[in-house]
């Protein structure tokens, strides 16, 4: 097939619902990502929390967002896409404003009313709440309005969009940090995704395909929900005393014993299903990733050059995926997409040593590309083998599971990164060390991931369907 039969193809293959979503998605992420590049900076240097404190509410910001995700996805089948979005971006526009509002003085009454970590805590919560139905929303719609010998280029079209967000997000941050003061980063996403909700309601319909069957009631949802988790009477009540204990003792000095987490962890591990314990190994892919917006903000300006733009810095990543997305699809298209994964993982680890190795302005960009291409080749190929997974009228549900390693990464990133800097960087005075314990956990995350090929996988999809 030649480029102009290719090209055809890729036209007549996606309806418009497909290219609404996706162009909202730009403005979600730049939203996102311009909010998330400047956080650790605002937090500690404007808002003076320490080094871990950062740390963790940083992946508090992050993490629920993906987390949430999953219950965005039920909500998303339940409502319908068009309804979802909308309310999710009026929610977005409400959240940005607030985390920009932080230390104004008409939040002064009840910012002095409770403890400060708990006040910000709960205000990084709020954008999870919009992005939860997006995220679903708009990955259900390109698999819904994207016909079946197109769905994987429609994947990196996603993709490719999402890193355009991505890229202008960070680049948007610099110059509102630098111009109007780092406040008025967040209400400038506040504005962009004010915007996406009257593009929602204008020009989006709802996507439909033959033999969709109709919205899920309430009870089928609930019940797909639970048929995803495994056994949810076991791990439903284990991960909801976990979170308790993780929110208790960070804003209160409590000890929570180590060999408490190891119970609740193997509670955790032996009730889920097949396909649950895929999620959890690939959430160590997301600890290694997401240490770009969690750790590597305050390493550069603690250890490489305190006047660096560290926004700018971050646009490396979205704007290496933009530029070599399409060609590295091309490039990998033969490879499975389970090893797809394992290989992107593999190459996202190893890119941390390079600044290591290198502690430098330009070892952060290198690193930062590096990190990229890992991106690029597991992504769409994630999505991809997930969306395969799911049985018809279940996109959103299982869509917003592919959502949770991407949150439970962030919020053990966030504690995860706060603890590397403040031991190798405050304590023995070797903070490039850290990067080496970084990488360490994505190649023991690429051979966790192998051994599951190589033994579950198979029964993988008999588990979920």
């Amino acid at each position: 097939m030649n480029i102009s039969e290719r090209l055809s193809e890729i036209r007549a293959g996606f309806e418009r619902p497909f290219w609404v979503a996706n162009i909202t998605e730009i403005f979600e992420r730049l939203s996102y990502y311009g909010a998330f590049a400047s956080l650790a900076l605002y937090l500690q240097e404007k808002l003076n929390f320490s080094t871990q404190q950062t740390g963790t509410l940083t992946g508090i910001f992050g993490g629920m967002v993906w987390f949430l995700a999953i219950f965005g996805g039920a909500a998303a089948d339940r409502m319908g896409f068009r309804r979802a979005l909308s309310i999710a971006y009026l929610i977005l526009a409400t959240a940005y404003f607030l985390i920009g509002s932080i230390g104004a003085s008409w939040l002064a009454p009840v910012r002095n009313s409770v403890p400060i970590g708990l006040f910000v805590g709960f205000i990084l919560v709020l954008p999870a709440l919009g992005i939860s139905l997006v995220k679903p929303c708009v990955v259900g719609t390109t698999a819904r309005a994207s016909k079946e010998n197109v769905r994987s280029i429609g994947y990196s079209i996603y993709y490719t969009m999402v890193n355009i967000g991505g890229a202008a997000g960070p680049y948007l941050a610099s110059w509102a940090h630098r111009h109007l003061g780092v406040e008025n980063v967040y209400r400038v996403a506040a504005l962009s995704v004010f915007a996406m909700f009257f593009v929602v309601l204008f020009f989006f319909r709802e996507p439909r395909q033959a033999g969709d069957a109709p919205p899920p009631s309430i009870a089928t949802v609930a019940r797909n929900f639970c048929v995803v988790v495994g056994n949810y009477r076991l791990v439903l009540p284990v991960l909801g005393i976990a979170l308790v204990l993780r929110i208790v003792s960070f804003w209160y000095p409590v000890n929570v014993p180590w060999w408490i987490w190891v119970v609740l962890l193997l509670l955790v591990l032996a009730g889920i299903s097949r396909f649950m314990w895929f999620l959890v190994l690939f959430t160590g892919y997301w600890v290694v990733f997401w240490q770009q917006y969690i750790s590597l903000p305050g390493y550069i300006h603690g250890y490489i050059n305190a006047k660096a733009d560290v926004e700018f810095i971050l646009v490396t990543d979205g704007l290496t995926v933009i530029c070599l997305t399409l060609l590295v699809n091309h490039l990998t298209r033969k490879i499975p997409a389970f090893q797809a994964i394992i290989l992107g993982t593999l190459i996202t680890s190893a890119s941390w040593l390079i600044l290591a190795f290198r502690p430098t302005v330009w070892g952060a960009v290198l690193s930062l590309f590096v990190l990229a291409l890992g991106e690029i080749i597991q992504s769409p190929r994630y999505y991809e083998y997930i969306s395969r997974l799911a049985p018809p009228g279940q996109q959103g549900t299982y869509m917003g599971f592919a959502f949770l390693p991407i949150g439970i990464g962030s919020l053990i990133g966030g504690w995860f990164g706060g603890t590397m800097a403040h031991h190798f960087g405050e304590i023995a005075h070797q903070p490039a060390r850290m990067w080496w314990t970084v990488t360490a956990v994505g190649m023991a995350t690429a051979a966790l991931l192998w051994i599951y090929d190589k033994s579950i996988r198979p029964a993988t999809a008999a588990a979920v369907n």
